[in-house]
């Protein structure tokens, strides 16, 4: 894999940052020289040590600051765009490029977090998408791996090879301690759907400890498959 990855979902709330920031501290411990940005950040305050930018720093331990990591962060918990408007703000993809461009010399390898899914508004006519595709940086996709899940992954992936998008693989995050029959048979039919190998198939965490989530990624996320440049969908 060349510089990096770009983690994005098939929604909010599937684990995105607890993915990220997980593989993250994986690499770190791999002595990987790993740096973490999440550009926009809505509903907490980066600082808080609850957020998902103090997630990432934490488990990357880089010396980036909040700032560079996050460097448009917004009161509401609402898609980025609507919540820099309810500021009277707005954040177009050369402004993320221009925090993106101050950064990327920093580590030689960086996990790049959207919001939400990847069809989310970041501003006005700017998508997560089109960060993607501006970064030029292959996609992990994170997802639920209950009933329904996989409408959600299908429509994701399809809309990504539209695009033109490098897909590295889909993380199934959450599964019950007692998986039902879906969560069962999902990953098997989504391999087959989409085309797109399954890197992982995380639990559900109780206990949201740094040390929990590295383990979780360490014993459940096929990171050899993961950081393998030939296994990449295009």
């Amino acid at each position: 894999m060349k510089n990096g990855i770009f983690v994005t979902g098939t929604d909010t709330d599937v684990g995105k940052t607890i993915i990220a920031s997980g593989i993250a501290a994986v690499l770190k411990e791999r002595q990987i020289d790993v740096g973490v940005f999440k550009p926009l950040l809505s509903g907490i305050p980066r600082e808080d040590p609850a957020s998902d930018t103090s997630l990432l720093k934490q488990l990357s331990e880089t010396s980036l600051s909040y700032e560079e990591i996050t460097p448009f962060p917004f009161k509401e918990p609402l898609a980025p765009y609507i919540a820099a408007k309810l500021e009277g703000k707005s954040v177009g993809i050369e402004d993320v490029l221009d925090r993106w461009e101050k950064i990327k010399g920093k580590h030689g390898f960086f996990i790049v977090e959207g919001a939400g899914g990847i069809s989310v508004p970041l501003g006005e006519q700017f998508l997560v998408s089109d960060l993607i595709k501006a970064l030029k940086l292959p996609i992990l996709i994170v997802a639920r791996p209950n009933l329904g899940t996989v409408n959600h992954i299908f429509l994701t992936v399809q809309y990504a090879k539209s695009l033109g998008l490098t897909i590295a693989g889909i993380i199934m995050n959450g599964i019950s301690e007692n998986p039902s029959l879906a969560e069962i048979t999902n990953p098997k039919l989504i391999e087959e759907l989409c085309g797109v190998p399954i890197l992982g198939i995380t639990p559900k965490l109780k206990d949201l400890t740094l040390a929990n989530i590295k383990n979780m990624v360490k014993e459940h996320v096929d990171m050899t498959l993961l950081l393998n440049e030939k296994e990449l969908r295009g």
